[in-house]
């Protein structure tokens, strides 16, 4: 497989997804490190301006915080708005004042808003039957100022439907020039090879697992698993096992065998010669540090922004239930890890992508080039993945940790 033929990969694809083996065959990836992700995490913060001091305890809080944010809100239904972690404490978005004293009883600050869960679901549900089928959109729920948005491409032809998203109460309407594509297309982290009729893709492994009869499993995205030919993964060429199950589109994930020529590490590669453990997973709040393995983009992090995320990608599917985040991702990162802390979070489904500059030499800069994650275009990166804990309750495997 040429690199000519990865570049022709699903051409037309504008947010790719990033991707991370965490198998250690013939070359096998270096023994994780006991802090790894908690100190690439901790690097993160540090470049951004924050004291070290400082930036350890936010990342060794939030995994805490993070299961706090989840309870609250389960406990306080329509009564929350949501909650998120803002400069390393948790704030619990509440609709009344003795919501705002359960908030507090809890170690939390509440913030006084005007739309409890019951009315941001139902601004999703609007926005999200409104832009049915409107490629490269997408919606999610902002807990952090208390909207929901709905992003939606730039340009006249979309005028009406943005006009009507604004008309929608408790609605937020953004254009962009970006957008969201599936990104099994272009290169990211340890990669895996397989072929759709006469035409080879990559993609990359998220995690490690057992089945339910504790067989060895690999976990990456549904949609690399799609139509494949004899359901078949490799990794540099040699077999790597064969789909057993895959959900794609609404869901992004699928699951493989796992030859026995290949050792399952309960870790995920940084592409800097060490790799990070696998201890549990979890979900991470809005506002926690996060990190992404992937093979073109390697390793690197940024924020979660928003859970619940629907994105209609812009060659016609739609996903559901996605974890938006500000982390640079790029095509052929597609079923890669992501990670908070040592905590798995899940697995790369997308992102917005920005065509910058002629990458195929046909003198023209349109969808057939290769796109790159916002910060390359002087705008936000904004990435997708797929929760890890839907998957495993989907096909009953277990993490694979240490």
């Amino acid at each position: 497989m040429s690199d000519r033929v990865w570049r022709s990969l699903r051409a037309g694809v504008t947010v790719t997804i990033a991707a991370t083996a965490v198998l250690a065959g013939p070359s096998a990836v270096a023994a994780p490190e006991l802090d790894g992700a908690t100190a690439a995490a901790v690097d993160h913060l540090v470049a951004g301006g924050l004291d070290r001091d400082t930036a350890v305890r936010r990342i060794t809080t939030q995994d805490s915080l993070s299961r706090t944010a989840q309870r609250l809100t389960a406990e306080l239904g329509a009564r929350a708005g949501g909650a998120f972690l803002e400069a390393g404490s948790l704030v619990v978005a509440v609709t009344d004042d003795a919501a705002a004293k359960v908030a507090e009883a809890a170690g939390a600050k509440a913030k006084l808003v005007a739309n409890g869960a019951d009315a941001l679901a139902s601004a999703k549900q609007a926005v999200r039957k409104l832009l049915a089928g409107v490629r490269g959109s997408t919606s999610h729920t902002d807990v952090v100022n208390n909207t929901v948005v709905a992003t939606i491409p730039a340009g006249a032809a979309h005028d009406s439907i943005a006009a009507q998203a604004d008309a929608i109460n408790g609605v937020q309407v953004r254009r962009s020039a970006g957008k969201a594509s599936k990104q099994a297309n272009l290169y990211g982290g340890q990669q895996i090879e397989f072929s759709v009729g006469a035409n080879n893709y990559v993609c990359s492994v998220g995690f490690t697992a057992t089945d339910r009869d504790g067989r060895p499993a690999m976990i990456t995205a549904g949609h690399c698993a799609d139509g494949i030919n004899d359901g078949e993964f490799r990794r540099n060429g040699t077999y790597l096992g064969t789909v057993r199950a895959h959900s794609f589109p609404t869901n992004d994930y699928a699951y493989s065998s796992l030859s026995a020529d290949w050792t399952a590490q309960a870790s995920v590669t940084k592409y800097n010669g060490t790799a990070v453990r696998v201890t549990g997973h979890g979900v991470a709040a809005p506002g926690s540090t996060i990190c992404k393995s992937g093979r073109t983009t390697n390793w690197t992090c940024g924020e979660v922004e928003s859970l619940d995320v629907t994105i209609n990608y812009d060659d016609g599917t739609t996903v559901e239930e996605m974890t938006q985040a500000s982390v640079c991702t790029e095509g052929g990162d597609s079923g890669g890890s992501w990670m908070a802390g040592n905590t798995a979070q899940g697995v790369t489904s997308g992102g917005i992508g920005y065509f910058i500059r002629d990458t195929n030499g046909d003198g023209r800069i349109d969808n057939k080039d290769k796109a790159f994650c916002g910060e390359k275009a002087g705008e936000p990166n904004v990435a997708y993945f797929q929760p890890i804990g839907e998957i495993l309750n989907a096909y009953g495997l277990k993490l694979k940790t240490s």
